[in-house]
């Protein structure tokens, strides 16, 4: 694929958290970034955690984002591919946003050509050595058995419900998201490490980890980890030569 215009990545918009109030500005100050790349926007890689808890009834989805969903569709409604990619704290979207606002749910890492440089893009859960607990917990999310029983909850009681664990376990790894652990503790690069073993990627693009970083893995293959917009209101953009990480 080649382009003309921009690629722009971003992810951890953890919408819905901590309260109505300030996701309420968090959605509003993303949606203005919306507007601000369209003009230039080829297409759109939505990269996990946009909310901080979903989860989709057969006839009931969660409450609010109206603002980012219409923008959303905006951007499909004029032809401009968006993706969005299964977060750890989302990992519950099944067919809705497909079927009402267009965009393409991923829910595995993709692997892409865009204008002659491959990129590997993932939200950043469960890669990497070691997580036992962690990956085993994913595994059971992902099963059918676990989301039938949790439609069998009232939405009232089940998203409430969701919404406290899922504070919760972000409160839990809070003291992560603040400074770069090195390269032996950083599962995410060290997955990429591991990839890099056996094919060429140029760009690795993530989220999860809330820490905006760029990291020369080797001469000619880079990390970045997105950042997170409760904090940095980060985000990556691909010009067709190269990916910078900016701030809004």
């Amino acid at each position: 694929m080649s382009t003309t215009k921009n690629i722009y990545f971003a992810s951890d918009l953890h919408l819905g958290a901590p309260n109505h109030q300030q996701s309420l500005a968090r959605e509003k100050l993303f949606v203005k970034w919306l507007d601000f790349i369209k003009p230039s926007c080829e297409t759109l890689y939505l990269l996990g955690d946009v909310f901080d808890f979903w989860f989709e009834y057969k006839k009931v989805i969660p409450k609010g984002y109206v603002r980012l969903l219409g923008k959303l569709a905006e951007f499909t409604d004029q032809g401009i591919p968006v993706y969005l990619m299964k977060g750890n704290h989302d990992i519950w979207l099944f067919d809705y946003l497909e079927k009402e606002i267009n965009v393409t749910i991923l829910e595995q890492p993709l692997i892409k050509e865009i204008n002659n440089k491959t990129f590997y893009l993932a939200h950043g859960d469960g890669l990497g050595p070691k997580q036992y607990t962690f990956k085993l917990l994913r595994k059971f999310f992902f099963s059918n058995f676990c989301q039938w029983c949790f439609a069998r909850l009232h939405p009232n009681f089940a998203i409430s419900l969701g919404e406290y664990l899922s504070q919760r376990s972000r409160k839990a790894h809070k003291s992560e998201e603040d400074q770069f652990m090195g390269e032996e503790k950083e599962f995410i690069l060290l997955h990429s490490k591991k990839v890099l073993t056996s094919q060429h990627i140029d760009y690795f693009v993530y989220g999860h980890r809330h820490l905006a970083m760029v990291h020369t893995l080797s001469q000619k293959s880079t990390y970045i980890n997105l950042g997170d917009w409760i904090n940095n209101t980060s985000y990556a953009v691909f010009d067709g030569k190269e990916v910078s990480l900016k701030s809004f």
